[in-house]
């Protein structure tokens, strides 16, 4: 049965009900707890956030313990160097919270401080991490699940990484805080049953920890005589550097802040502590437990399965307690592959205001997230996992590299810019102290990391990355040779001419709904909107009487920022069409205005265009569109087509609408 012109189109199809079971509902964007109700306090922001963080514990520790070899010994200065590290990136990171307030991100304090193109270079950087931490995180969560089953079972694991993959794009496509709450059991699981191997595992040790002390003491002796202690530095340093997977989920906080509970700092400066005091634990105790236990990798089994099945051996029921633990582990990495879909997306975003991707990629869906970018961090997971086949040695180095170029940018442009405001704050000197210390250990690890690990797999991060920079330097080009184009339009206006007013000016100022009515679609105040206008009265002269401006405030991850977003939303969308009010004035054009908030702005303009025409019975829709010399297949990705598909849905529902074209030139 065919739907009447005038209702929506109904919610009944079979693909429509899939999705909201799905995705769930539509938010209400008029409700003022909203943004209230999203945002995450400190336990829940440690939960969907600093778990990526504590995560690695599940890798990290284990790649530098691998990668010690027979210096074993080291690991007790290795685990007091590794906590160190963890406590002082994350203290760095909680003073740029405190200057960051609305997001402390890589992209964003790399902008802010160092210039849109090492920004660029940062953002760059934090997508393909982003990405990487969702496919390391599921590959090690499959490492962790498969370690306690049978081997013959072992080939369905790249098929359940991918299951979790398409699992967790859905939950979080439905939001933050529910893929958050689903999740909170596991993390807590985790928490209790590696607390209890860190601790069993040390007081354990504790009648032949002398004996270990005293065998570590020679071992350091007898490298030093074979290394020296040049070779045995070189040593260290290679496995603390190759170990930086332990670090890698520190920024996540800082990037997420946007989504925390008010008071937004203080929450972020919480969850950072929380998960730092948590990561230095777990990954030191763990590293301190691989030597007392003398662990040793074997084959289809991870270092810290091994490590609880010598613990547990023995125990009544340690064997369902290893199942627990490793399950528990494996879930948590689950979780950490949140960070990616979480703070990916905010990243693609940001860079989507700034006009460095396509402009799509701030778009918020009717659940309030950035569903275009969690699609995306989904599908380029997915094949990021299929390329590697879940070789989480070989996703580390990838990883690797990229956080600590984002690490490197970010502390080094706080040290820049505590370099200039010396003298200007009484803690000038130990913010100096603490960045300089952060920059040097950031770039130290970089640098042995690219150096140790270029030929097996660090070249394809650079290479990817290098290319994503290019392709963002060539968005950005086209938006603004595009956008100057627009521009001169506007600016080739000048004072309106008399030609485009009405023959007498209009005695009424009221508008008379009878009358033929020209409804001209907007959404901002310049050349194109201005243009469409003038175009109405040239391509039809004399017939209209009315105008009336219709808009829909647009609420993109730019604008849902805080409780009060949506009212801020609301006030400029008005003060934007009062601006055209104004305009109708000069023309002489008795006008009106409607409005209507939403994130789906071709649902929304339908809904608000089919009351303006009930009120207006003799309405005509007028849009203006950009179009372009030399249509690329590109233009398609790049500009969005919500004229043509509102004018799609309103000649169904038999409204008659009209697009005018912008046109704009391109060379070449």
């Amino acid at each position: 049965m065919l739907e009447t012109p005038d209702a929506p189109p109904p919610d009944v199809t079979l693909g429509r009900r899939f999705r909201r079971a799905v995705v769930g509902k539509p938010r209400d964007l008029h409700d003022q707890r909203l943004f209230h109700r999203l945002a995450l306090v400190p336990f829940l922001a440690w939960v969907g956030l600093g778990a990526d963080g504590l995560s690695s514990s599940a890798y990290g520790p284990e790649e530098a313990f691998r990668t010690l070899g027979e210096h074993g010994y080291l690991a007790i200065g290795l685990a007091a160097l590794m906590a160190a590290t963890v406590l002082l990136i994350s203290a760095a990171y909680r003073r740029i919270i405190e200057e960051f307030p609305s997001g402390g991100g890589g992209y964003v304090v790399a902008t802010k401080l160092l210039g849109e193109r090492a920004g660029l270079v940062s953002g760059s950087a934090l997508l393909v991490d982003y990405v990487l931490t969702i496919t390391t995180s599921l590959a090690a969560a499959g490492d962790a699940l498969f370690s306690f089953l049978p081997p013959a079972w072992h080939g369905a694991r790249l098929p359940v990484e991918i299951g979790l993959t398409l699992l967790l794009t859905a939950l979080n496509i439905r939001g933050v805080r529910e893929s958050v709450l689903v999740l909170l059991p596991i993390f807590l699981l985790f928490l209790v049953t590696h607390a209890l191997v860190i601790g069993a595992g040390l007081v354990g040790q504790l009648p032949v920890m002398a004996n270990t002390i005293e065998s570590a003491r020679i071992g350091y002796q007898n490298g030093l005589a074979t290394l020296g202690a040049g070779g045995l530095a070189l040593v260290f340093m290679r496995a603390y550097s190759l170990g930086g997977g332990t670090y890698t989920g520190i920024e996540a906080v800082s990037n997420g802040l946007p989504i925390m509970r008010e008071p937004r700092v203080q929450t972020g400066k919480r969850t950072m502590l929380y998960m730092a005091a948590s990561l230095a634990f777990t990954a030191s105790g763990l590293l301190l437990c691989y030597l007392l236990w003398h662990v040793q990798p074997v084959p289809g089994r991870t270092m810290n399965a091994v490590l609880i099945g010598r613990i547990v051996e023995g125990v009544p029921l340690g064997g369902a307690f290893l199942v627990v633990a490793l399950f528990a582990e494996a879930m948590l990495l689950v979780v950490a592959a949140q960070a990616g879909f979480l703070d990916g997306p905010r990243v693609l975003a940001n860079m989507a205001v700034d006009s460095w991707v396509p402009h799509r990629f701030a778009t918020l869906s009717e659940r309030l997230t950035t569903g275009n970018g969690i699609l995306l961090m989904g599908g380029a997971a997915l094949a990021a996992l299929l390329y590697t086949r879940g070789e989480v040695s070989h996703l580390i180095v990838m990883y690797s590299i990229n956080v600590f170029v984002t690490f490197s940018l970010s502390m080094f442009a706080m040290l820049r810019f505590w370099v200039r405001r010396r003298g200007q704050r009484p803690e000038w000197k130990t913010r100096l102290v603490l960045f300089a210390a952060g920059f040097g250990l950031c770039v130290t690890i970089l640098a042995v990391t690219v150096f140790e690990k270029f030929g097996e797999g660090g070249w394809v991060t650079i290479v990817v990355t290098a290319l994503l920079i290019g392709l963002c330097a060539l968005v950005r080009g086209h938006y603004r040779a595009a956008g100057a184009k627009v521009d001169r339009l506007y600016r080739d206006l000048g004072s309106l001419p008399d030609a485009c007013a009405r023959p007498e000016p209009a005695a009424a100022t009221t508008v008379d709904p009878g009358a033929p009515t020209a409804a001209v679609l907007v959404s901002s105040f310049g050349g194109v909107g201005i243009h469409t206008v003038l175009n109405v009265f040239r391509a039809f002269p004399g017939h209209f009487t009315n105008l009336v401006f219709v808009s829909v405030g647009v609420l993109d991850s730019g604008e849902f920022k805080g409780e009060h977003a949506v009212a801020s939303l609301q006030q400029r969308t008005e003060q934007m069409l009062g601006q055209y009010l104004a305009l109708a004035a000069r023309l002489g054009v008795p006008a009106t205005s409607r409005m209507a908030l939403g994130t789906d702005v071709v649902a929304e303009a339908r809904t608000l265009c089919l009351e303006v025409a009930r009120e207006f019975p003799r309405t005509t829709f007028f849009a203006g569109k950009v179009i372009f010399q030399r249509e690329r297949w590109w233009h398609g990705l790049l500009h969005n087509e919500t004229a043509l598909a509102l004018q799609q849905r309103l000649q169904w529902a038999g409204k008659t609408m009209v697009t005018l074209p912008i046109r704009v030139q391109e060379a070449g």
